[in-house]
């Protein structure tokens, strides 16, 4: 981690993935998510795989929210029975941002009507963001896509940088 990055725009990139976790299929999600964090100036100071396991996902949060002020996790997300990131990640979440999570299906769905089956959340672990997304590639990206614009803003208001500019 270099001290020459803006602490606020450090950003970590959690992928739940039972497959990629094993070995068995290659993690194409985390690294597209990185390229959307990287191309509006976040710098992705970490990339984790972890299993679609409850303790496993808590504990990686935790620890990546130490290192960046923006995790981003994607996979697990959706309604199968292994699927409980937005679960681990609220247990570790102080206060939810729902509007966020909102903004993203309600533009996901202007693609897919399936977009509204993401159970993605959004939320505070300390003074980091704890974003989910889904485990597509390109569902992940477009999610992010979606609310990148508020993310600095979001980050700067947990730093206690409570001024607001005028419009």
């Amino acid at each position: 981690m270099s001290s020459s990055i803006p602490e606020t725009f450090r950003a970590a990139v959690l992928t739940v993935s039972d497959s990629c976790a094993r070995g068995e299929r290659n993690d194409l999600s985390g690294p597209a998510v990185s390229r959307v964090l990287q191309e509006h100036q976040f710098s992705v100071v970490e990339s984790r795989i972890v299993a679609d396991d409850h303790g496993a996902i808590q504990k990686a949060i935790v620890e990546l929210a130490r290192k960046a002020r923006l995790v981003v996790t994607t996979g697990g997300t959706g309604i199968s029975a292994r699927d409980v990131t937005p679960e681990a990640t609220r247990t570790v979440c102080g206060r939810m941002l729902d509007g966020i999570s909102e903004r993203m299906r309600r533009e996901g769905e202007k693609k897919t009507p399936f977009a509204v089956l993401s159970r993605g959340i959004c939320g505070v672990c300390g003074t980091s963001v704890v974003l989910n997304l889904p485990g597509s590639p390109a569902g992940a990206a477009d999610s992010l896509q979606a609310v990148i614009e508020l993310m600095p803003h979001a980050i700067q208001l947990l730093a206690g940088k409570t001024e607001h500019l005028a419009n």
